[in-house]
């Protein structure tokens, strides 16, 4: 009889952690896309949940776990079932716009930012997914679409004004290779825009139609939170090619990022995947991880949803540090926790719309 300790559900999940998902170097753990384990006796039974444009995906990530779990101690037999689904790639690519939805002139890719509610870090995500995206050399753009509550250019590190041009339309901008349009930038520093709702859509109509913005491959629209007017209105005129959801692991975030996929699945705009972002609080003394909001809020939402977790972004004091400084982490810190995790999301996006 073997001296070796058998397996159990704890000591499988902990395995499957040194697994990557295929493309990032994030384990498939964190993606949240294991549904179940089973463990009976050295039989270990493993259930995937696997949303991807890759069909390579499926049997590379079955292959590598069994691997990985032959190796555990006690093992005698591993199976990893996968329940592939695709739906969420033909939805980026084939769904049919409203008929009043029109392109931007030059760009290719409008991808928004949302929240079911504020406080979940919006903005900052925003900022640094599109800051990710130009790292990657591509050209982009960023709209502050939030009118009462414009805060990008401080996150950026800008008060220049925008210009008008002969033909009465506006320059953007241009900060770090991000062409950049918000309200802060047309008002005094300490103002309010007090503005009733017909007339704060027609500013954001004007945001993105009235300025040249120029050959974009992607221009992110920092939406406000909620499902309000301003959400109504873009998704209703503009091409999206998706919907980023931004959400905090804990369930009251959560229950209004529901809301928000259901006002945008009504009308036909793509949601591309979700970000949990505070994931948890990284100790810079010792590395050590505390789930402040809750854990695992994220990943069960996506899966839900059935779309990818695209990031779980944790809360660094640099974070903060550089929004309130106009230097983003993803600029500022390139090697740490939060600004790879951007980067992964925006290497996402590259891949998912060709960009």
């Amino acid at each position: 009889m073997s001296d070796l300790p058998l397996p159990t559900p704890e000591s499988v999940r902990e395995c499957l952690r040194s697994v990557p998902y295929p493309g990032y170097s994030r384990d498939i753990i964190s993606f949240g896309i294991v549904k179940d384990i089973a463990v009976a006796g050295g039989e270990v039974t493993v259930s995937i949940h696997l949303t991807s444009s890759n069909p390579d995906a499926p049997m590379r990530i079955k292959e590598d776990c069994e691997k990985a779990l032959r190796s555990l101690p006690g093992v005698t037999r591993a199976e990893v079932r996968i329940e592939f689904n695709q739906q969420a790639t033909r939805a980026v690519s084939t769904i049919q716009k409203p008929n009043a939805a029109t392109q931007i002139e030059g760009v290719r890719h409008v991808i928004a930012v949302a929240s079911g509610k504020g406080g979940v870090g919006k903005s900052t995500v925003a900022v640094n997914l599109t800051a990710a995206l130009a790292e990657l050399g591509l050209r982009t753009g960023l709209c502050d679409c939030d009118i009462y509550g414009p805060s990008v250019p401080l996150m950026l590190g800008t008060r220049d004004p925008v210009l008008p041009t002969n033909d009465d339309r506006i320059l953007p901008v241009e900060i770090s290779g991000i062409r950049l349009m918000s309200m802060a930038l047309l008002m005094e520093e300490t103002a309010a825009a007090v503005l009733r709702g017909p007339i704060v859509t027609r500013y954001t109509q004007e945001f993105l139609r009235r300025v040249v913005w120029g050959t974009l491959d992607a221009l992110v629209l920092d939406l406000p939170p909620g499902t309000g007017d301003i959400q109504l209105t873009i998704a209703q005129t503009v091409e999206l090619s998706g919907v980023i959801l931004v959400t905090t692991p804990q369930e009251v975030a959560l229950a209004d990022v529901r809301r928000a996929a259901a006002m945008f699945e009504k009308v036909n705009a793509p949601i591309l995947g979700l970000i949990e972002n505070m994931s948890f609080f990284l100790c810079p003394d010792n590395g050590k991880r505390y789930p402040i909001f809750g854990e695992g809020g994220g990943a069960r939402e996506a899966r839900r949803l059935g779309v990818p977790l695209l990031a779980q972004v944790p809360i660094e004091m640099e974070v903060r540090a550089g929004g309130d400084r106009g230097k983003p982490i993803v600029f500022s810190h390139p090697a740490s926790a939060s600004a790879l995790a951007f980067s992964e999301a925006a290497a996402f996006l590259r891949r998912t719309l060709d960009l």
